[in-house]
């Protein structure tokens, strides 16, 4: 029987990037609201991402958004935030904002639009290099509004032909992680809009391409955690971008709109063994943050998100594995769907707080932050200059 002592003891396992633009401005379709403090360089970013880390041990790097935390030095930078406690980890290319990206980008059929997607891609890889990052994340924005307005079956072959030339820049210790989503921007098709194209494309790729899961990109009432024991089973599974969603976007704090669906996400993440270190460096799944704070403080934001996190995981590791196991042999299924509930509904939080405490955390993270006066203290330094957002 799995105990909370048992299950504290492997949270400290636990880690958790956070993306650099959750710190600056960013927010729905219709407005992005300014707020005093919010960084104006990637420099002050990370040193945000930092705090975080500090107050809950959850956070140790922090994903970078190329071109928009693009430096001249990349090998300083990544020195600049090994001194603040973190690292640098996953890169996300971006092909979306760009006005040659019209009508796609490593889809398009204009060969010049697909050169320079790809290319810069590659300029990716080599910034990985220099920041020592193991995966790169692909979004792709691209697909079509109208039927007829462009061949499907080739965009998923210029697709892949444009992967295999990015992949084929990998180094040994570098991963291609696909992410994938239903719609947007495109409203009749979009090239990677699901789990399975998004693993028949790494599939093809090999050993070091993988799917990314935003927890976001489905459709109301598709079983998220379906799809993450499927790719496990698969060993295809390679990243999550954590968010939630209530109707038809994304990027809202992870555990918002559904906990007991985290909880369930968790649970097959550790019985696939994508969880720890036992998992191996290969095996495990990297657990990241993908969201916007619009209306709420941004640094808040993270310690909540990251917190929920490690609260539905410690949920999960109480399940009774034995006592599941053999219920499922039996058929018993409301004794199998009551230790589901029985671990969910233990109240982790007193313990969690003395964990904390005993490795030298604050046992309240967001009374800490708000008692700390940072917030305070880059609201006046931050005068002046242009705040990062969307697109900066």
């Amino acid at each position: 029987m799995n105990t909370t002592e048992t299950a504290l003891s492997r949270l400290g396992e636990l880690a958790i990037e956070v993306p650099s633009w959750a710190y600056g401005n960013s927010g729905t379709r219709f407005k992005v609201f300014g707020t005093p403090g919010t960084p104006r360089t990637v420099q002050e970013k990370l040193a945000d991402a930092a705090k975080v880390h500090e107050l809950t041990g959850l956070a140790p790097t922090v994903a970078l958004h190329i071109p928009w935390d693009k430096v001249d030095d990349y090998a300083a930078l990544k020195e600049y935030a090994a001194d603040l406690g973190v690292g640098l980890g996953t890169v996300n290319s971006n092909t979306f904002q760009d006005d040659e990206y019209k009508f796609g980008s490593l889809t398009s059929s204009n060969p010049a639009v697909r050169r320079r997607a790809i290319d810069h891609h590659l300029e990716c890889l080599q910034i990985m290099h220099a920041t020592g990052s193991r995966d790169l994340k692909i979004w792709l924005a691209d697909g079509t509004n109208y039927p007829g307005q462009d061949d499907m079956r080739g965009r998923q072959d210029r697709l892949a032909e444009s992967l295999q030339e990015i992949y084929a820049g990998l180094g040994a210790e570098q991963r291609l992680v696909l992410e994938y989503k239903f719609f947007e921007p495109a409203f009749y098709h979009t090239d990677v809009p699901d789990w399975g194209t998004s693993y028949a494309q790494t599939l093809a790729l090999g050993e070091k391409a993988f799917v990314c899961l935003d927890t976001g990109h489905h459709a109301p009432g598709t079983n998220i955690e379906f799809i993450v024991m499927q790719l496990l089973r698969l060993g295809k599974l390679g990243s999550f971008d954590f968010n939630s969603r209530f109707y038809a976007d994304d990027d809202l704090i992870v555990g918002a709109a559904d906990p007991f669906q985290l909880f369930r996400i968790m649970h097959e993440v550790i019985r696939g063994g994508g969880f720890g270190k036992s998992a191996g460096e290969n095996s495990r799944v990297a657990l990241m943050l993908d969201q916007c704070h619009n209306l709420e403080e941004k640094i808040p934001g993270q310690i909540r998100s990251v917190l929920n996190v490690q609260e539905m995981t410690a949920r999960a590791l109480l399940i009774d594995t034995d006592a599941l196991a053999e219920a499922q042999r039996n058929g018993d299924v409301l004794a199998a769907n009551g230790i589901f509930n029985d671990a969910f509904y233990t109240d982790v939080r007193p313990a969690l707080a003395q964990w904390r405490e005993s490795r030298g955390l604050p046992a309240d993270p967001m009374a800490a932050f708000k008692a700390s006066g940072y917030q305070k203290k880059i609201n006046e330094d931050r005068v002046g200059g242009q705040q990062a957002g969307w697109g900066a």
